[in-house]
């Protein structure tokens, strides 16, 4: 268990006037629902932080606590999404907040300035400043604060020793079987803990087998359900998380996390992936992870979203085609 770019291998080429432009390296494993790695590329042990990539390990506390029993498909999709802060996002995060007693100020994540082209013009046009619901990750600290009051638990519910992070720490390292050997801290601020890459297929391969016989399973399931039945909120219109849980109609759900961590919970397949590119290239893991959905048969290989993430074109300002991209998995 080592650096990140020890023992990666080729897996994405930028291709422009027939020459290979640029080189993106990585890993990826694939396991089955019960931990076991099926197929693998590069490092399978090779130490990662899964970033958002991991928001649904996240979120297991709030269901298995009973905090979050009378949620929505629509609440618990918001509490794993990497939303753009469009108003189908804000709005219902402002509304669950609202259940709790809560307000924009409650929240630990931080102000960002929406995605949503259209809800970041709004925000220009009224002259008002972004709001920490409009942060990427204001579904997931939502949740957090569910879980707290449940607990009853203090407000910095982003501490590392707070009973919400030791909650996610235990449910993290239980459901990739293995101690984490550390933390840093995330955009939104909360503490996300570093695993190997294989371990991290592993947890998605058990999510993908998970059928309700216990209340992890349950949980588990619930989570993959909602992320399926509510694609917009996962991520938003035009992002890849969206596009491909649309194109799969919901039979298998996929994550991004920052620095190019992608994941995927196939239960059809009883099948889990994730992978890592070393150089935090997203188009080079939405390319690996298109690729890899194409060959387990869960993603058509005609489905546009598949061609734009594996091919391209990659186009200039003025729209003409310069290149594409090739994925290499051998």
């Amino acid at each position: 268990m080592g650096d990140v770019a020890t023992g990666s291998v080729p897996m994405v080429e930028v291709v422009r006037g027939g020459r290979v432009e640029s080189v993106h390296l990585g890993h990826a494993v694939i396991c089955d629902g019960a931990g076991d790695v099926v197929e693998a590329w590069g490092d399978p042990a090779a130490i990662i932080f899964p970033r958002s990539s991991c928001k649904m390990i996240q979120a297991l506390p709030l269901l298995e606590s009973g905090a979050g029993r009378d949620l929505t498909d629509r609440h618990l999709a918001l509490a794993c999404a990497s939303h753009q802060g469009a108003s189908i996002h804000t709005g219902l995060a402002q509304s669950w907040l609202g259940d709790l007693g809560l307000g924009d100020s409650d929240l630990r994540c931080g102000a960002q300035v929406p995605s949503d082209l259209e809800a970041r013009d709004a925000l220009i046009r009224a002259g008002d400043a972004p709001c920490q619901v409009h942060n990427n990750c204001s579904g997931k600290h939502t949740g957090f604060l569910m879980l707290g009051q449940h607990l009853g638990a203090g407000p910095e519910y982003i501490e590392p020793d707070h009973p919400v992070q030791r909650a996610i720490r235990a449910a993290f390292e239980e459901v990739t079987d293995m101690e984490s050997p550390g933390f840093a801290i995330d955009g939104c601020s909360a503490p996300n803990f570093a695993t190997r890459l294989d371990a991290l297929a592993a947890a998605m391969g058990r999510f993908a087998r998970s059928d309700g016989r216990d209340k992890r399973a349950e949980a588990m399931a619930r989570l993959t359900r909602a992320m399926g039945a509510a694609p917009e909120l996962v991520a938003g219109e035009g992002r890849a998380c969206t596009d491909l849980i649309r194109a799969m109609e919901g039979r298998a759900v996929v994550k991004t996390g920052a620095e190019a961590v992608f994941v995927a919970i196939l239960p059809a397949l009883d099948r889990g992936i994730a992978l890592k590119i070393v150089d935090g290239a997203t188009r080079a893991a939405e390319a690996v992870i298109a690729t890899l959905l194409v060959r387990l048969g869960a993603l058509a290989p005609d489905a546009p979203v598949a061609k734009r993430l594996t091919h391209g074109p990659i186009t200039n300002w003025r729209g003409t085609v310069t290149g594409h991209y090739q994925v290499r998995l051998g």
